[in-house]
């Protein structure tokens, strides 16, 4: 490996390159522990020896929905205490974050990680979908249409106001 090209790596960005390699190969795990994210990142090798600012970024400073500290990039999003996952758009965020990083500069990843921008979007618009399909409320939609079919919208309100004091 060459060693130049690999301390230039960012630390934020080995560490989105991690859980995207993570989501990529175990598809159908919705989120990582911060240790697994740490030794994807160890076992990727991109700089060695494994800095110790990864796992602060996987903790801390990539986290989009919480404080900054003072890394402000929204990378990762924590799913619960320990747990994290890639951040997507649309995910809450804490406000101070807003604007912030979420992916590496394509220019920024060493050579044979550039297909992990373009997986990311398709990642991001197949997990939307997921949600939509999903969503209890969204599935709902509909549902009580029958309730007034054979009269106004208005007609019906008034109807179940009528007893009302």
């Amino acid at each position: 490996m060459n060693t130049q090209i690999l301390s230039k790596i960012k630390v934020a960005d080995e560490v989105w390159i991690a859980t995207a390699l993570l989501h990529r190969e175990r598809p159908d795990t919705s989120d990582f522990s911060i240790e697994e994210i740490v030794e994807r990142a160890r076992r990727e090798g991109l700089h060695a020896p494994l800095r110790p600012g990864v796992y602060v970024h996987v903790v801390l400073h990539c986290v989009a929905n919480r404080p900054p500290n003072p890394g402000r990039y929204r990378m990762l999003f924590e799913t619960s205490e320990g747990r994290r996952r890639l951040f997507r758009k649309g995910d809450p965020s804490h406000p101070d974050r807003e604007g912030a990083k979420i992916t590496p500069e394509a220019e920024d990843l060493p050579a044979g990680y550039g297909e992990l921008l373009k997986w990311y979007q398709e990642w991001c618009v197949a997990m939307a979908r997921d949600l939509v399909e999903n969503d209890p409320l969204l599935q709902a939609r509909g549902s009580g249409k029958h309730l007034w079919a054979d009269e106004h919208a208005d007609e019906y309100v008034n109807r179940l106001r009528d007893d009302w004091e």
